[in-house]
């Protein structure tokens, strides 16, 4: 079945594909739809200066008065680098009252003269609506501008405009060369998106071992997602040859940065035994981090782990519980079929348990009985 997957960085997530079968927790380990595409929800680039223990006469941050004065002079003379740098200031609150609009102000001043990372920054407060009103278009226009000087953040995010029609009419081509570009100078989520595209052969042609390539990048720099698919790929053999073991060392690194949808897989693994020595305990352990995050197939198999007895005590309340709990989790999801399996489950524990009414109510919009 499929699920949507909560999103951590991105404009566009995934879907996976995960097998449940009722009362059971034999579900495939691969989850192999892959993560959509990402970018930064945004995050203002640079800093005004060096972190430095502060100095006589100087803030917190270490910014004296005098700097902060020459700094201004310089900015009002129309020193592009000093408007930026005073943009940083203006934004973070360092060495003067923290400010998005008089921030937003000073970036406009460096942009306009050309800076990249101003044009970025102000990119980023029209996409938040930081300092100046939402705006996706002129968003994307200063993102492009920056974008066309090689900044690779600017560039990851045009990318992620493109894929998503934010700001942009969506052109999944144009999204995957702007991806590249930023990918080829390293950036992370750039690398992952790219992989993601080649996964699906969405503005490039479908190449399995590409997709594997790119997301290796990404899972190498950290990025959960990455790993998280890299580990899907190594499960299914697919791009590379399949090697349970590759794929839980990566879902597992993944899951340890707290990625919900790696936690859950990881407890499948250790419920099945694959690539693993099979650990109901440890199943249960990695399905209740997943969980406690609200990722409703981790919650479906903890109501089966409690219903069956296994790897825990078992207890028929908390098993209902737990598939009440996976049943609202599917509903927010759009995903009324996964729903009604949820309160079959807790209807076999017991047929008139008041969250199984609980449950049906909600699918059904019902007034529940008590």
């Amino acid at each position: 079945m499929e699920r949507p997957c909560a999103a951590i960085h991105g404009l566009i997530w995934e879907e996976d594909e995960m097998r449940r079968h009722r009362g059971t927790i034999s579900k495939a380990l691969l989850l192999i739809a892959w993560l959509g595409v990402s970018a930064t929800q945004g995050c203002v680039q640079g800093s005004s200066r060096g972190a430095g223990t502060a100095a006589p006469g100087s803030d917190a941050q270490g910014v004296t008065t005098e700097e902060v004065r020459s700094l201004r002079q310089a900015a009002e003379g129309g020193d592009a680098r000093a408007q930026y740098s005073l943009g940083m200031m203006c934004y973070w609150g360092e060495g003067v009252p923290k400010d998005p609009a008089e921030a937003a102000r000073w970036f406009r001043k460096a942009a306009e003269q050309g800076n990249p990372n101003a044009q970025y920054n102000l990119g980023v407060m029209y996409h938040l609506g930081k300092g100046v009103p939402k705006n996706a278009e002129e968003a994307v226009r200063w993102f492009r501008k920056a974008a066309e000087q090689g900044n690779a953040d600017a560039q990851a995010f045009l990318g992620a405009a493109y894929a998503t029609g934010d700001g942009v009419p969506k052109d999944p081509v144009e999204a995957a060369r702007w991806f590249r570009k930023a990918a080829e100078q390293g950036d992370p989520k750039a690398q992952y998106n790219l992989g993601v595209m080649y996964h699906l052969g969405d503005g490039v042609p479908k190449d399995a071992a590409e997709a594997v390539r790119w997301t290796r990048k990404a899972a190498e720099q950290g990025v959960a997602e990455a790993q998280r698919n890299l580990g899907a790929a190594y499960a299914k053999g697919d791009g590379v040859s399949k090697d349970p073991a590759e794929a839980v060392r990566w879902t597992r690194k993944a899951a340890e940065q707290g990625f919900a949808p790696a936690q859950c897989n990881l407890g499948v693994a250790y419920a099945d035994g694959v690539g693993v020595s099979k650990d109901a305990a440890e199943a249960v352990r990695w399905f209740r981090k997943a969980g406690e995050q609200g990722d409703a197939d981790a919650q479906y198999a903890l109501g089966a782990m409690y219903a069956n007895g296994d790897g825990v005590v078992a207890s028929p309340s908390a098993a209902a519980d737990w598939y009440y709990r996976a049943g609202q989790s599917y509903l927010r999801a759009g995903q009324r079929e996964e729903a009604l399996k949820a309160y079959d489950a807790i209807v076999a524990i017991a047929p008139d348990h008041f969250l199984a009414r609980r449950l049906r109510a909600e699918i059904y919009g019902e007034a529940a009985q008590p």
